[in-house]
């Protein structure tokens, strides 16, 4: 079912952003307990040569968790403009002495903009016990200089930074387990909730600003507060359910070209896709595939693990279209909106918004203003102080490893210019 994140949770996102240095400390310690116990269970159920395929979905485990630790080193303990913030120059030189004292060139091993992702498998990685004594070495070390930093959000910029780049590396962490086939924290439970909901909102013609702007921690692809005109939608008040996708697929129209978009259907046919990933019709019915076990649909939950192409080839079908990230801001506010249950796509492609300027971490958001379109919302492996309206995550259409869903708008209107609801084009490379 869908979940609707209270006031509450959205208000601890923000102060999340907004967070002091005691707060960042527990935070800081939160993270790095769950990265562990993430490996831990990849430890158990891969055996200890943590071994993975060398697909686009995954990274070999090793270097995921030597990789969270070499991040926040690279930026916090070995960087000496830490205090700058976003105003800090990214190719300072670090310091050497930590990686000498460690016995390890983790630039070498761990850097994600210099170690290609086919490369990460040809590594002469640490084991996992000295993985995980650097990465206590390196929370040390970051908490260490945190007591000294300045309490402000220019001194506490990078501090920020590292705890949301590892909240993501964990949520990463649970679709490559379900890509696999293992449940990584036996947790993740179904919101089994049976309540009377709205089913459509109707949103009034509004102008709205999209964009962060005032304190706090702000991605660089989030900044840039601008107007924007959206005219007056109607829009489902959850994510599309599988009772309302499964028809598409029972009736055939999964399969009918009529309803893709030419890099949709060229998708579909390459991976003879006949149902959504993580399905299967049995004679008692529709199953999922939930950590590597096939149990029964929940016809009432959103629809998740679905490609862009998949929730525009079911919004042809429908006769709707999917949301523009402006409408999906906008209708984020409205009473009996709900999400969370899934990322949900939008038909908005992910660009920078007026007067983008990367900050030090170029590599975030910079080499991916290819096409890709924007996703919304957050999915029950989303760490909570990351569930945020504002944020924008991006995916190359053709991901449904991912939990990402989406909601449909009625097609009476078309978007604004440069919210384009029509086929995505292929994206350079995958993030």
């Amino acid at each position: 079912m869908g979940v609707k994140l209270s006031s509450a949770i959205v208000s601890d996102a923000e102060s999340a952003r907004c967070g002091g240095k005691a707060w960042l400390a527990e935070a800081l310690r939160d993270a790095r307990a769950r990265s562990l116990a993430l490996f831990d269970a990849y430890e158990a159920a891969l055996g200890p040569g943590l071994r993975v395929p060398n697909t686009p979905e995954l990274n070999p485990p090793l270097w995921e968790l030597g990789h969270i630790g070499w991040f926040a080193d690279w930026w916090l303990a070995r960087y000496p403009q830490r205090h700058r913030g976003v105003h800090a120059d990214p190719q300072a030189v670090r310091s050497p002495a930590r990686q000498a004292a460690r016995g390890v060139n983790a630039d070498a091993l761990y850097n994600s903009s210099d170690v290609p992702h086919d490369a990460r498998w040809r590594l002469d990685l640490p084991g996992a016990d000295a993985v995980r004594a650097d990465l206590a070495a390196s929370l040390a070390d970051t908490l260490a200089v945190l007591a000294d930093a300045p309490e402000d959000d220019t001194g506490l910029y990078f501090f920020r930074l590292a705890l949301f780049h590892e909240d993501m590396h964990a949520e990463a962490a649970v679709y490559m387990a379900q890509t696999l086939g293992f449940d990584p924290l036996h947790h993740l439970p179904a919101d089994t909730t049976t309540v009377q909901r709205p089913t459509a909102l109707r949103v009034a013609a509004t102008d709205c600003t999209l964009g962060r702007s005032g304190p706090g921690f702000a991605f660089d692809n989030e900044l840039g507060a601008h107007a924007v005109s959206v005219g007056a939608f109607e829009i489902d008040a959850q994510p599309v359910t599988w009772a309302q996708f499964l028809p598409f697929v029972e009736g055939g129209s999964y399969v009918q070209r009529q309803f893709w978009s030419a890099a949709g259907s060229i998708w579909r046919l390459s991976q003879e896709r006949q149902a959504p990933r993580y399905l299967r019709q049995t004679p008692q019915g529709w199953e999922q595939q939930v950590f590597g076990r096939w149990q029964p649909l929940d016809p009432a939950a959103a629809a998740s693990h679905l490609t862009a192409f998949e929730a525009q080839a079911w919004c042809a079908w429908a006769g709707r279209r999917l949301p523009t990230e402006a409408e999906w801001a906008v209708a984020a506010q409205e009473a009996g909106f709900e999400w969370g249950s899934v990322w949900e796509w939008t038909a908005s492609t992910f660009a920078p918004f007026p007067g983008f300027a990367p900050h030090p971490y170029v590599d975030y958001s910079r080499p991916w203003f290819d096409g890709r379109p924007v996703l919304k919302g957050a999915s029950p492996a989303t760490v909570p102080r990351m569930r945020h309206p504002q944020y924008r995550n991006y995916f190359t259409p053709e991901r449904n490893d991912i939990v990402a869903g989406f909601r449909s708008v009625a097609a009476s209107r078309r978007p604004p210019e440069g919210e384009s609801a029509g086929p995505f084009r292929p994206a350079r490379r995958t993030r």
